[in-house]
């Protein structure tokens, strides 16, 4: 298995002071995701946890609906940034899906979507109406509890995480890699091969930013509350508005915004905000 940390010397200035160190960094390679022995994606991700990555990215992706269609899912021997997979045969991906080609980095901001046309076809499932109420103290502690399970990252720095918690706050998954995206399928991959989406009773915490890929692939998986550390996109808000998620977003120093459907944090049901989100001018339905 690669490792997902690597060492390497640095010089080091601390005011006038030079000195000799060692430094973690993260490590970024690719992986390659072949159906049958056709090549279909390549993606630029912290090694560790593949398999997931893999089941997670055809998942979000729609080139899957369950766990149950996949025969084979194994990092090949003579290669271990090969991942294989396999269908069983009544449940082929159609021809056009397997066509398509993937180059994914990890900064990637629309992964897999190849055109405007694949970005507009590819609409957010709309998530079904539900009773889920969080209480917001329970949404303060999430920050806290994502950092200090994020093991490389307490060696590198470098790492976005994305975790699943319980309605009571208590942490069940956590993932980490060098794309924000990627620690995103990580985890539902893992929900997926464990038969446990869709995730309807859980809250799902990002490390960084909310962009509208994160909500899309949240919402595949069933995801009814979407927390950011950091700023939500104007397609993330309005993507989430139209599929029923609610979109937090600033989760630190003890606050946090409710962009959307704020009806399931309590305390925030009955609050009437005036102003309007505007429709996405790319994707449109649901």
């Amino acid at each position: 298995m690669t490792a997902s940390i690597v060492g390497v010397p640095v010089g080091r200035l601390d005011g006038p002071v030079a000195s000799h160190a060692n430094d973690f960094l993260a490590v970024e390679e690719p992986l390659e995701i072949r159906l049958g022995l056709q090549s279909f994606a390549v993606t630029m991700r912290t090694p560790g946890n593949d398999l997931e990555l893999a089941a997670g990215f055809l998942f979000s992706e729609n080139i899957i609906k369950s766990a149950s269609q996949i025969r084979l899912l194994a990092s090949l021997d003579e290669d271990p940034n090969i991942v294989m997979v396999q269908f069983e045969a009544e449940d082929q991906a159609g021809p056009a899906r397997i066509e398509r080609r993937f180059l994914v980095t990890s900064a990637c901001g629309v992964c897999g979507k190849s055109s405007l046309e694949d970005l507009a076809s590819n609409k957010c499932p709309l998530l079904p109406a539900d009773g889920l109420r969080v209480d917001p103290s329970v949404i303060y502690r999430l920050a806290d509890r994502l950092r200090r399970a994020q093991a490389v990252f307490e060696s590198t720095g470098g790492l976005h995480a994305a975790a699943l918690f319980t309605t009571e706050g208590e942490l069940t998954e956590v993932r980490e890699d060098v794309g924000r995206h990627n620690a995103v399928d990580k985890l539902i991959g893992a929900a997926l091969l464990h038969h446990l989406t869709p995730l309807e009773d859980s809250l799902m915490l990002v490390s960084g930013r909310a962009s509208f890929e994160l909500v899309q692939k949240a919402l595949m998986a069933g995801v009814p509350v979407l927390a950011a550390v950091g700023a939500p996109s104007s397609l993330a808000v309005s993507t989430a508005e139209r599929c029923g998620m609610t979109l937090i977003g600033f989760l630190r120093d003890g606050r946090f915004n409710v962009y959307t459907h704020r009806h399931r944090i309590i305390g925030l049901e009955g609050l009437t905000l005036n102003c309007e989100i505007p429709p996405s001018p790319t994707v449109q339905g649901g």
